[in-house]
C-alpha cells in the first residue's frame, strides 16, 4: 500500500469500483430491474445474472464500512492523512475499525444472534486493524534510521573449531546473547543462538563443536540500510540477530538484534522529549 494519501485513496476504492462496475454493465446491459432491499434473498429470487448484479452491490456496501483494514477504512485512512500526521490517521481508522467490530459483537451477544461468519470478519477486523498500527507506529519510529545507529558493535565471535564450552564462557561473562561463528578468513559461517547452545549443551555436553550446532548464517545487512527495511528482514529470517556486513570490507562490523533497536528507540524517545 502506497504511503501517499492520494494513491492509497486510489488503490483502496478500486476494490468497490470493480464491483460498482460489474453491476453497471449487467444492469445496463440486460435490462436486469432487481428490487434491492434488505430483506432481499439473492440465493433464491431471480436468475443468475439478477443475483450476482445484486451480491455485487451488497459487496460495494459492505466494502465501503469504514472499518480499517477494509476498503472502507483504507479510504478513510487515505483521506485523514491528507490532513494529518500518516501514523495519527493510521491509529484514529484502526481505533475505528475495532470500535466497529467490537459493536457487532455486542450487538450479537445482546440479541443472542450468533453468526459465526461475521464473528470471524470481526476478529479479523480487530486484529487486523491493531497489528497495522503498531506496524506504522513502529515504522514512524525508526524513520530516519539507519542500521548503524542500532546495531551491536561491542560484540564476541567465536571460531570455527569452538566448542560448547566456550560458548558458555562469553554467554556468562556478558549480556550477549547469540555469537557470530567466522570462519578461518574472518567471514560468516554462521550464528550460534542462546537457545541453541543450551539444548545441544543439555543433550551433546560442553565439549562439542560448535560449527555442528550453529545455524546457517541469516541474509546480512548493512550499515547504511534502512533500520524498518532491516528489521522487516530481521522479522522474517526468525532468527535473534541479523550480520551487518562492511560492503567495503566484506568484515563483520556489527549485529542487529531487537533488543538494540528496542534500546534505540527508548534513547530517541528519551533525547525527544528532554529537547521538547
Amino acid at each position: 500500500m502506497p504511503r501517499k494519501p492520494s494513491q492509497e485513496f486510489v488503490v483502496a476504492i478500486c476494490g468497490p469500483l470493480v464491483n460498482v462496475i460489474i453491476a453497471a454493465a449487467i444492469y445496463l446491459g440486460l435490462g436486469i430491474n432487481a428490487e434491492f432491499n434488505p430483506g432481499y434473498d439473492f440465493l433464491k429470487a431471480g436468475h443468475f445474472f439478477e443475483k450476482l448484479m445484486v451480491w455485487n452491490i451488497f459487496m460495494v456496501a459492505f466494502n465501503l464500512i469504514p472499518a480499517f483494514p477494509m476498503d472502507g477504512g483504507r479510504v478513510l485512512r487515505a483521506v485523514l492523512a491528507m490532513f494529518m500526521e500518516y501514523g495519527k490517521a493510521t491509529r484514529l481508522a484502526a481505533s475505528l475499525g475495532q470500535g466497529i467490530a467490537m459493536v457487532v459483537v455486542i450487538h450479537m451477544l445482546l440479541t443472542s444472534t450468533f453468526q459465526p461468519m461475521l464473528l470471524l470478519i470481526c476478529f479479523f477486523i480487530f486484529m487486523a486493524a491493531g497489528q497495522e498500527a503498531a506496524s506504522v507506529t513502529q515504522q514512524e519510529a525508526t524513520r530516519n534510521l539507519r542500521v548503524r545507529d542500532a546495531m551491536l558493535t561491542d560484540f564476541h565471535r567465536l571460531p570455527p573449531h569452538a566448542r560448547l564450552r566456550d560458548g558458555v564462557e562469553l554467554l556468562l561473562a556478558g549480556v550477549q546473547q547469540d555469537f557470530p561463528v567466522l570462519d578461518t578468513h574472518g567471514g560468516m559461517q554462521g550464528m550460534l543462538t542462546r537457545h541453541d547452545l543450551i539444548s545441544a549443551l543439555a543433550e551433546k555436553g560442553p565439549d562439542h563443536p560448535v560449527i555442528d550446532v550453529m545455524r546457517p548464517s541469516p541474509a546480512a545487512t548493512h550499515p547504511a540500510t534502512d533500520l524498518t527495511q532491516a528489521l522487516d528482514a530481521l522479522s522474517a529470517c526468525g532468527c535473534p540477530a541479523l550480520p551487518v556486513i562492511d560492503p567495503l570490507s566484506g568484515e563483520l562490523v556489527g549485529l542487529l538484534t531487537a533488543e538494540n533497536i528496542g534500546e534505540t528507540l527508548m534513547v530517541r524517545a528519551a533525547l525527544m522529549k528532554a529537547r521538547a
